[in-house]
């Protein structure tokens, strides 16, 4: 199949503003059920199961809830990293230590995120995770995720590709944005698997 470069990008914009919508429509108790079942999913994977640390993300909003998720794989010993964002938009990184170790950091005129308190690890210590856990709008059924545009994760991916290491690369998502085809771009990557509330998907051959 061939790349779509820069005139697939309007498609990306449209798709982005399809997704959002459809999640600003989740209801609180949607939110808190998905958390639940998503963790309990997520950890049914060989590939955090057998992590001794995990690249993550505290969800925002409306995404798909990851602090019960975050919260297990500490209980668990696993040692966990979460990102902050930079100025030029590339992610330092920090350990999770409980929820009570999140600061909240607005950016901009941008969603506030909740980001580590705590000593900073530089931008390269995403390169010791064994499992990656990315956030999305959507995924394709080659593996193809879409993002949210602002290109860290695109970054993150460079980073690990440059350094020669191959983390399981997991995007979770609801289960209506597992799809058919989503546009893509050169740079980007087919991720391992996606998580849904309803179950596990992998794409290309085991990690």
């Amino acid at each position: 199949m061939s790349h779509i470069g820069r005139p697939g990008e309007p498609d990306k914009r449209s798709l982005r503003r399809e997704f959002l919508a459809v999640r600003n429509r989740l209801t609180a108790d949607d939110l808190r059920e998905t958390s639940a079942a998503l963790a309990g999913r997520a950890l049914e994977l060989p590939e955090l199961a057998r992590a001794g640390t995990v690249a993550a993300y505290v969800s925002v909003g409306s995404e798909p809830g990851t602090l019960a998720l975050l919260d297990a794989l500490r209980a668990r010993g696993v040692r966990v990293l979460l990102p902050a964002l930079l100025p030029d938009n590339d992610l330092d990184w920090g350990v999770y230590e409980g929820e009570g170790s999140l600061a909240r950091v607005q950016h901009g005129g941008r969603m506030a995120l909740f980001e580590p308190a705590g000593e900073r690890l530089g931008p390269d210590a995403v390169t010791t995770a064994d499992a990656v856990l990315l956030p999305g709008l959507a995924v394709d059924a080659r593996g193809m995720r879409l993002g949210r545009g602002g290109g860290s994760y695109d970054r993150v991916l460079a980073r690990l590709e440059r350094a020669g290491v191959r983390p399981a690369l997991v995007v979770l998502l609801y289960d209506s944005e597992v799809v058919e085809h989503v546009p893509e771009e050169p740079h980007d990557r087919p991720v391992h698997a996606v998580v849904t509330p309803s179950g596990v998907r992998r794409f290309g051959p085991e990690t």
